[in-house]
């Protein structure tokens, strides 16, 4: 059979269980093993074993766990509260200061936890109904929630950078720098939007009223709410950019740092660490299952002679390299509307990197603008993960369609963010030259 009839049946069976609703971990394995086994045999899975065998070995992979774990303790200590707390006193007085504030804080989250939902599910249980209360717009609200939660995988330490890391080849430590300048870009691109409808529109984010206003010695002492943060986001992340320590140490020294910031907030309890242990132990089987479904992928579609046949097609794409990028790019936003981070990497990685290496592009640089349309993938309709996120922690009369409607002029902004840094590659590539 020709690679061309493969590589329909193939990746056709594939979106088809995976719109059925099929778990992605057993659409990967098992259509994969079906078509491996009719292409190499038995011997194909051999193969299989032993790229699974050297995957698990990874020292590197243990970070994931330690990440989500710190991530699931983080959410349980209050600390949010305490961040927003200071937010509403240093920026309420403002117009749209309680959304530019939120932005900040799900920013310090991304910078702790690694991913995107720990940050959307404090903010729209913490910050949702105060601006609601106050006479923020919903949409306004809703929006920079869901955008600013989404910085999750791009500001290190991100899980999924790792697991990109994995994939590829490329240093961790180069991406997790990378990260930090288009992180902290997007975030002000996000605040700079928020201020400037704000300004022309002050109805959307309202200023407090003087009577609320913090005095400066409340100000000044709400700021220590961000101590603990600050010491966390220097315990992992500057262990990992100065090269003291890997990135499977650093995210231990994480996990012990969210377990002191639960004792100092008081809300350590042996059932809290249970808890958050048992469910780390579900997302983590569920991300190794999702790995070991994978490797049977990328080594049936090698079988299959697919990935010439798919290269061929992407070099004819008109526009040369830069039509290619597209091309890529919006396969990754397409595929973000129905799949996690982690399976999109999985499925696409194997095809995307010959190209991106025939094409000359950094392998780094890639990486940022992938996983940003990746992050864009997790706010849109119809099942992009933050939108579910949201509508499962938001207040009553929060609908879906004012969280599918709020989102639009967020992707906007974040695509523009994108277009920089594609345009600008120093943006993401400045960094990791001058630590290396």
């Amino acid at each position: 059979m020709s690679p061309e009839i493969l590589t329909a049946l193939f990746f056709g069976s594939l979106l088809l269980f995976v719109f059925l609703g099929v778990p992605l971990a057993f659409v990967l394995g098992g259509v994969s093993a079906i078509f491996l086994y009719f292409t190499w045999g038995v011997d194909g899975f051999y193969m299989v074993s032993s790229r699974v065998w050297s995957t698990m070995n990874s020292f590197t992979l243990i970070s994931v766990p330690l990440f989500v774990l710190m991530a699931l303790i983080l959410e349980r200590t209050g600390l949010a509260q305490a961040l927003y707390r200071m937010m509403h006193l240093w920026m309420g007085g403002l117009r749209g200061g309680l959304a530019i504030g939120t932005v900040i804080i799900c920013t310090v989250f991304a910078a702790m936890v690694g991913i995107s939902g720990a940050a959307v599910v404090a903010m729209a249980t913490v910050a949702l109904p105060a601006m609601i209360e106050r006479g923020y717009d919903k949409k306004m609200a809703l929006g920079c929630i869901n955008a600013g939660g989404g910085l999750g995988i791009l500001i290190p330490p991100s899980v999924v950078m790792i697991i990109y890391s994995m994939n590829t080849g490329v240093s961790v430590g180069d991406l997790f720098a990378a990260g930090i300048v288009p992180g902290v870009l997007l975030a002000v691109l996000v605040g700079l939007y928020i201020a400037v409808r704000c300004f022309i529109q002050p109805q959307l984010g309202p200023a407090l009223a003087k009577s609320e206003r913090a005095s400066w010695p409340e100000k000044f002492a709400s700021v220590k709410a961000v101590t603990l943060p600050v010491m966390i986001v220097a315990m992992v992340l500057g262990s990992i950019l100065s090269g003291i320590a890997t990135p499977t140490e650093a995210a231990a020294i994480g996990v012990l740092g969210a377990l002191i910031s639960a004792v100092v907030h008081g809300t350590f309890r042996f059932s809290m660490l249970h808890e958050a242990v048992v469910r780390t132990l579900g997302i983590s089987a569920m991300i190794m299952w999702i790995f070991i479904g994978a490797h049977v992928f990328s080594t049936a579609y090698s079988a299959m002679g697919a990935q010439e046949l798919i290269e061929g097609l992407v070099m004819h794409i008109p526009g040369g390299a830069l039509g290619a990028l597209v091309v890529m790019l919006g396969i990754v936003f397409l595929m973000g509307m129905f799949l996690d981070p982690i399976g999109i990497m999985l499925i696409t990685l194997p095809v995307f990197m010959p190209i991106v290496n025939h094409f000359g592009f950094d392998p780094v640089w890639f990486g940022i603008l992938f996983i940003i349309m990746m992050e864009v993938g997790y706010m849109t309709p119809p099942f992009g993960f933050n939108l579910f996120y949201l509508k499962g922690a938001a207040p009553d009369g929060v609908t879906m369609g004012d969280i599918y409607q709020s989102v639009v002029p967020y992707v906007l902004v974040i695509l523009f963010g994108l277009t920089l840094i594609a345009l600008i590659p120093s943006l993401a590539l400045w960094l990791p030259g001058v630590l290396s």
